[in-house]
C-alpha cells in the first residue's frame, strides 16, 4: 500500500482535512456575498463564518468518537484539543481582533503617523470568531464527519 492510499484511508485524517477545507470555502462564499468582492485571503484566512477551527477539530473529534468509541484515548485527546481551540477562537483570538481594530484605527489618526514603515502595516482585525461562528463550525464539522464516515463504511 503507497503513503497516499495510506493517507487516504485514514477517516480521521480525511474528516479534519475535509472539515477544514470545506469551511473555508463557505467563508469565503459568505464574505463574496457581503462585501461584493473576492478576497483570496478567505481561502486560507482566519476569522469569519463558520469557524474554520471550529470546523477541522469539531470533525476530528466526531470522527475518533465514531472510528474508536467515545471510550478512547483518541477521543479524549480530540475532545480536549477542540474545547481549547474554540475556547481560544471566541476568547482570545477575538479580543485580540478587536485590540488590532482599535490600534489600526489611532494609527490611522494624523498625530500618531510615524515614518517607520513598520507602523504603516495595518493590523490584521479578523482573526477571531462569535460564539454563533464556532457554533457554526462545530456543526459543520460534526456532520461533514458522521458523513465521511458513511462513505467509509
Amino acid at each position: 500500500m503507497s503513503l497516499w492510499d495510506k493517507l487516504l484511508s485514514n477517516e480521521v485524517l480525511i474528516s479534519a482535512l475535509v472539515g477544514w477545507t470545506v469551511a473555508q470555502f463557505l467563508k469565503t462564499i459568505f464574505d463574496f456575498a457581503l462585501n461584493r468582492s473576492f478576497s483570496a485571503e478567505r481561502l486560507v484566512g482566519s476569522g469569519g463564518m463558520p469557524s474554520s477551527h471550529s470546523s477541522t477539530v469539531c470533525a476530528l473529534t466526531t470522527s475518533a468518537a465514531v472510528c474508536y468509541g467515545i471510550e478512547s484515548f483518541e477521543f479524549a485527546i480530540c475532545f480536549v484539543l477542540a474545547a481549547v481551540v474554540m475556547y481560544d477562537a471566541i476568547g482570545v483570538r477575538q479580543e485580540t481582533g478587536k485590540q488590532a481594530k482599535l490600534l489600526n484605527l489611532i494609527m490611522d489618526q494624523d498625530f500618531f503617523r510615524l515614518d517607520d514603515e513598520h507602523f504603516q502595516i495595518r493590523l490584521k482585525e479578523l482573526v477571531g470568531h462569535t460564539p454563533l461562528q464556532v457554533f457554526a463550525g462545530a456543526v459543520l464539522g460534526i456532520l461533514l464527519a458522521l458523513t465521511i464516515h458513511q462513505m467509509y463504511r
